[in-house]
């Protein structure tokens, strides 16, 4: 597999760091805002996860005002494209995804997109993926993608669903390293909107997080795993999936455990839960990554096979990147 990553922040550099471990991928292509590095031998996954912050990509290739554009001129020798971008606005990722194929990229995508307009976007978008024959797996991260998968897996159980919670817990040592992450998170607080986010400075987001000594709390977010769900057949209401989490922005511990409660009925009248939980040693970036990695495979698969389009993360399995 030879990929590109767009985007280096946290979660960029975390992608490097897991396929430095791995056998069967390479990166042949990275970028971030003003620069890109392209090596078809590949490039030192190190040299990635080792940037300073603030430092630039260009550091180890070249700088651009269009490093989306020089990577698109590196298509030929791409498979596949892990977006790491933070999605400000909503309309961001699909954009930048619509750029690839307007410039004849043919290949396979993957991003763990979370917002669930950003996502009706994506799909909006299918019938040009199936004309320039390429296949986009969306959604693909933690939540939505490995809890909302689990949540497809649970629901075989039951003869209907009743209900989908899904709560989650991020540690983060330092909010510098996932700024884009935590910015994306605060437009689903009260009183913020995407917009209001991405307008934010970091010293304005400094300022909030230590009104709340860096512990940030979600209820009812707008999160893809409910339409995801839905596509799956998993539930009929939008409303019986609910997503929540804390994130604590000062300290690597999660402070609480991730889980996925699926509540439902089986055949002989009963109802019970089944509850999916992930390891508190488990980062962000390991189950965000490992999955959109494997959906990557997954679509790069689909893709060989001329199956085309735009899909989400409960309509297929990821698959196991060596």
């Amino acid at each position: 597999m030879n990929i590109a990553i767009l985007g280096a922040g946290g979660i960029g550099k975390a992608a490097a760091r897991i396929i430095e471990k791995k056998k069967g991928i390479k990166i042949v292509a990275a970028c971030d805002k003003s620069g890109y590095a392209i090596d078809e031998k590949g490039i030192n996954s190190k040299k990635i996860y080792d940037l300073k912050k603030d430092e630039s990509i260009a550091s180890i290739g070249k700088n651009s005002d269009d490093t989306i554009g020089n990577i698109i001129k590196s298509g030929r020798f791409i498979d596949g494209i892990l977006i790491t971008l933070p999605n400000l606005p909503n309309e961001f990722i699909p954009s930048v995804a619509k750029r690839f194929l307007e410039n004849g990229y043919k290949g396979a995508f993957s991003d763990p997109l979370k917002r669930t307009k950003a996502m009706k976007i994506m799909f909006g978008m299918d019938d040009l993926f199936k004309k320039n024959e390429c296949t986009y797996l969306t959604g693909t991260g933690a939540t939505p993608g490995l809890l909302s998968a689990a949540a497809v897996l649970a629901s075989q159980s039951f003869i209907s669903v009743d209900k989908v919670d899904i709560f989650w817990g991020v540690g983060i040592s330092s909010w510098e390293e996932y700024k884009g992450t935590i910015r994306e998170d605060i437009a689903h607080l009260p009183g913020f909107t995407v917009e209001k986010a991405k307008a934010m400075t970091d010293e304005q987001i400094n300022k909030l997080l230590n009104k709340s000594d860096g512990i940030l709390k979600f209820e009812n977010m707008e999160h893809a795993d409910d339409i995801l769900l839905q596509k799956a057949g998993v539930i009929e209401d939008l409303d019986k999936v609910t997503v929540g989490g804390i994130m604590d922005t000062r300290h690597a511990k999660k402070p609480v455990t991730t889980t996925m409660t699926l509540t439902g009925k089986t055949f002989d009248g009963k109802t019970s839960s089944h509850k999916f939980m992930l390891g508190d040693e488990t980062t962000m970036a390991a189950n965000v990554l490992g999955p959109a990695l494997g959906y990557l495979k997954r679509a790069m698969w689909l893709r060989e096979n001329k199956i085309y389009g735009v899909f989400g993360s409960t309509e297929f399995m990821p698959m196991v990147v060596k």
